[in-house]
């Protein structure tokens, strides 16, 4: 069967942030007054346990699931996965006992894949993204529409909203069947969307990792690119969300513990070191041109310690390949970056930038609304004519994606 694209044309939801550990049929229980004459309950009086509100599934309801489902691959996820057959079996018996509890099930684990992705865990490398599964509470809602009808519009209300979902998906459906790299390497990238909020921000920033770059993007369409340096393959960049604060000018480099155990305690002049009682060492590196993040830095608060910031190493940005730092985003022309995000302040425009540059003290700009950034590794994406463009897989991360999607056995088909 196969199903019409209306991935652009769906309306972002948002979805809880975390995902409970079992989801079961959702049952409401309520405290009601005792019916007239009955005497009202007491610790001694049984309570009658409360059953939980079954969902009966109308038979024509579950044949459009099982359809849904036989068509899956065009979402570059495997029919085998979701067992049809089971459904399959209770339809074609005639049993309608035996199809509410089958048809339940594989529809809950649907909304749990599509809003949230089917690869979890070490599947998708260092990712520290929040998880944007739907709750289950949203779900016993779909799930009480669905089974009276109307699955395919439901279902395909929880696929990725970005455009890039949508041109990866069509060129899911354009690439030959006996090409397996070229259809692994979509249904990879079309898996790590399902990983991202449905709603990224009217502005944002996204750092692609493979591609070495980092976008600020503005309602839908790229309007700043610029070349970044990423994290070495033993200092890998992870994949996460922030949001941008301020803008630093002339920023110290508090030097990570990890830098200090690899330097093993040696620093050469111009670095404040501080010893504690304990035998701890703290390092500092005061701003100027030769200091580690530049004239310039991006704050994004995170537990990781990773941020955008300029480098005094500007020749790494001519290599094709730019995986050298301890993990944090060198990014090229960082005060043009700077500026665009400096821009609703009124005041901090480049110019004012390179002054304050120039005046050589710290200083910290905030933003006058904060900008979600997005740390993400996609190694493909989709192009208006149905093609792809790749990135080299240069941490290795594909292979485990790939691994994890096909694992109930055999790669989706596009259509069935």
């Amino acid at each position: 069967m196969k199903r019409s694209v209306k991935l652009l044309l769906v309306t972002a939801t948002l979805a809880s942030p975390t995902m409970p550990g079992a989801i079961q049929t959702a049952a409401l229980a309520q405290n009601a007054a005792p019916a007239a004459g009955q005497p009202a309950a007491t610790p001694t009086t049984p309570i009658p346990p409360v059953v939980p509100t079954v969902q009966v599934w109308r038979r024509e309801a579950a044949r459009e699931l099982l359809a849904y489902v036989d068509a899956i691959g065009e979402e570059g996820l495997d029919p085998a996965a979701y067992n049809p057959d089971r459904l399959r079996t209770a339809i074609d018996t005639g049993d309608d006992g035996a199809i509410t509890p089958v048809a339940t099930q594989l529809f809950l684990r649907l909304t749990r894949d599509l809003s949230g992705g089917a690869v979890r865990g070490n599947g998708r490398g260092e990712s520290y993204l929040p998880d944007v599964t739907i709750g289950a509470a949203r779900q016993q809602e779909l799930l009480a529409r669905a089974s009276q009808g109307g699955v395919e519009a439901i279902l395909d209300g929880l696929h990725p909203v970005h455009p890039q979902y949508a041109l990866l998906r069509r060129a899911l459906a354009q690439a030959p069947a006996e090409d397996r790299a070229r259809r692994e390497i979509i249904r990879a990238n079309m898996e790590r969307w399902r990983w991202m909020p449905r709603s990224m921000g009217a502005r944002h920033v996204i750092v692609n990792v493979p591609a070495f770059t980092a976008a600020i993007v503005d309602n839908g369409s790229v309007t700043v690119r610029h070349r970044t340096v990423v994290g070495a393959r033993r200092t890998q960049t992870p994949q996460l969300s922030a949001e941008i604060t301020a803008v630093t000018i002339n920023p110290w480099w508090n030097v990570p513990q990890s830098i200090i155990r690899e330097q093993g305690g040696r620093f050469g002049g111009g670095y404040q070191v501080t010893r504690g009682a304990g035998g701890g060492m703290s390092v500092r590196q005061p701003p100027g041109p030769r200091n580690a993040l530049g004239r310039v830095k991006i704050e994004m608060p995170n537990p990781h310690a990773i941020y955008l910031h300029d480098t005094p190493a500007q020749a790494l940005f001519e290599r094709p390949v730019r995986a050298f730092s301890h993990g944090c985003i060198r990014t090229q022309y960082v005060r043009d970056f700077a500026a665009v995000l400096l821009q609703a302040t009124g005041q901090w425009n480049r110019g004012a930038i390179d002054q304050a540059v120039e005046r050589g003290r710290t200083v910290s700009v905030p933003l006058t609304t904060r900008i979600p950034v997005y740390i993400a590794y996609f190694t493909a994406a989709g192009t208006n004519d149905g093609n792809i463009v790749t990135y080299a897989d240069i941490y290795g991360r594909d292979s485990a994606v790939r691994a994890a999607l096909n694992r109930a056995g055999g790669a989706a088909t596009a259509s069935r």
